[in-house]
């Protein structure tokens, strides 16, 4: 079901009206360099409608209302397979998209941020720690953000 080579672009689910970058600041203060080191396995949303036994359009909805997070990845749209976990995105990471983007966090800050090593997390990083007992605790970073 993952994909790792880019040969399915055709039917990526790409919405062109998902190509605009915000290019907020915020996206300094996250994760630079790394290629979201955390994120092992990346998902296409047809993948991910097949995941979650919904249609594609309910993806590209779900991204727009930010209760998923998609990136471009060799022109091709991928979420993390972890947020899609058991079937159903992380329940906690809604509210969490929500609180980043408050705080002016484009898609792509917002993975950084998702996947940025942090040893005070029990998870290890904040998108880890959301499959967790301490999703909490994510919630109440990524609110402080906007401060």
């Amino acid at each position: 079901m993952t994909d790792s080579v880019p040969s399915d672009q055709a039917a990526s689910g790409a919405d062109p009206a998902d190509q605009a970058a915000s290019g907020a600041d915020p996206a300094d203060q996250a994760a630079s360099g790394a290629e979201h080191a955390g994120a092992t396995e990346w998902l296409t949303l047809p993948d991910v409608a097949e995941r979650l036994d919904l249609t594609i359009s309910k993806v590209h909805q779900m991204i727009r209302e930010r209760e998923l997070l998609a990136v471009r990845r060799d022109g091709v749209r991928r979420i993390p397979a972890d947020l899609v976990a058991n079937r159903t995105v992380l329940k906690h990471l809604p509210g969490v998209l929500t609180l980043l983007a408050d705080a002016g966090y484009d898609d792509e800050a917002a993975m950084r941020w998702l996947y940025e090593p942090d040893a005070t997390l029990s998870g290890g990083t904040p998108a880890a720690t959301l499959g967790g007992d301490h999703a909490r605790e994510v919630k109440r970073r990524a609110q402080a953000l906007g401060f």
